[in-house]
């Protein structure tokens, strides 16, 4: 049997702050999403999700894409890119019209739509996402798609994504300059639910920690719609960092014990099991010897997972820290599901359900044709979820009718423009 038609190819690119990466994938024509190419690299001039460095966080991206387009043998000129820095805020808007009993159309959901631009407040900042989250009928919450049913009143939830501008623009600078027109740019706890949560769970309510490198975010899902996020400034980088400072060893070694022995769940065995801190074929005396470490540069594992544990507990008072703040309390988002690259150090789920009472799974993305095992992975979630987003091509209520921005005031001819409009549109 001859495999599916692809009918239309796109890109995505993450922009975290350990490495940048890409991914092309298709869409066939019988709705499949295959995955044709996918590259990354080291990431460069970003810090914390922030561009830093313009010049070399473009040439990460221009890398990413290069190796992305060799493996999928195409090139692509846009992208969808994913944002976990620039200040992002979730808020949620709700705005209701009257029906009057009527079978409800096209043009009523519309008109709902671009009313729901009007209760946008962004308060000098840029609007990422304004989407239609689900659709309530008198009373009647999580109605899909309203049309061909009657109601007396018909409202809808609308999920609204801000973001800080002049960081935004450095992302999206960054981007172009790599020769690339950048589709959107979406913020990674809506990419990495997407590729994490299964719709019931983003129902009956989740949080979603997306644990970076020097990032965090705390997502609280419920009714099917993100309601609430905090970012916080920390991430597995730091366990790294730590573990360098404790044994005056370098970074990459510092990685490579966290990732090759570390653990965050301690056992009466580590006392005495030693662990080598350069790597089998490292030349000898490459690097510094380890603080207690013995004449073969070996450090008990022991130390090691304490280091580790002592930054987890600071990484789980933050988290706890986020959920309070989002009032996390109640049967909603009794779940967590920790994604990201820092979610794969083994014991990690067990630690957190202990330090948060609460029941935690890992998260990874979805088994997809194409897609290589080593982005089937946690610390892939969102550059696949990016892919997903970008196949599924959600409604913008920005983009429903005639062009409004609702964070620019009109003054002089655009009144006069606005005022026209309404009067062509209701008279």
């Amino acid at each position: 049997m001859a495999p599916a038609r692809i009918t239309k190819v796109f890109a995505a690119v993450n922009l975290g702050s350990f490495r940048v990466s890409a991914m092309i994938a298709g869409l066939s024509e019988n709705g499949e999403v295959l995955v044709l190419g996918s590259g990354h690299r080291a990431a460069q001039g970003i810090k914390r999700g922030y561009v830093t460095d313009m010049q070399a966080a473009t040439h990460s991206v221009r890398d990413a894409i290069e190796r992305a387009e060799k493996m999928a043998n195409a090139s692509v000129q846009s992208v969808w890119i994913g944002c976990a820095g620039a200040g992002l805020a979730s808020s949620t808007a709700q705005v209701e019209v009257d029906i009057g009993g009527r079978r409800i159309e096209q043009d009523d959901i519309e008109q709902l739509l671009m009313a729901g631009r009007e209760v946008i407040q962004p308060d000098g900042r840029i609007v990422l996402h304004a989407q239609p989250a689900h659709y309530t009928l008198d009373g009647a919450h999580g109605v899909p798609n309203p049309r061909g049913l009657h109601a007396e009143r018909l409202a809808v939830d609308i999920h609204v994504m801000l973001a800080d501008g002049a960081p935004l623009r450095n992302i999206t600078e960054t981007v172009e300059n790599a020769h690339l027109r950048v589709e959107a740019v979406v913020c990674s706890p809506i990419a990495a639910g997407l590729a994490c949560l299964t719709p019931e769970e983003r129902e009956l309510g989740v949080t979603l920690v997306e644990f970076g490198a020097e990032v965090t975010t705390v997502s609280l899902y419920a009714a099917g719609m993100l309601r609430g996020m905090k970012v916080i400034a920390y991430g597995s980088g730091d366990i790294t960092d730590a573990i360098a400072s404790a044994f005056g060893i370098r970074r990459y070694q510092a990685e490579r014990l966290k990732c090759m022995s570390g653990s965050a769940i301690a056992s009466p065995a580590d006392h005495r099991e030693m662990i080598p801190v350069n790597a089998p074929g490292d030349l000898e005396g490459a690097g510094p010897m380890a603080r207690h470490a013995d004449d073969k540069n070996r450090v008990p594992r022991a130390e090691l997972i304490s280091v580790i544990t002592q930054q987890l507990g600071h990484f789980t008072e933050e988290v706890a820290k986020a959920l309070k703040g989002m009032n996390f309390a109640g049967t909603r988002g009794q779940q967590v599901v920790l994604t990201g690259g820092g979610a794969q150090l083994p014991g990690l789920a067990d630690y957190v359900q202990a330090a948060l009472a609460r029941p935690v799974r890992i998260g990874a993305p979805p088994t997809m044709l194409g897609l290589p095992p080593g982005h089937a992975t946690p610390s892939s979630s969102t550059l696949v979820g990016l892919v997903l987003y970008a196949a599924a091509d959600p409604i913008d209520i920005r983009s429903i009718g005639p062009a409004h921005d609702p964070g620019r005031p009109y003054t002089g001819l655009g009144l006069v423009n606005r005022v026209c409009r309404a009067v062509r549109e209701y008279f």
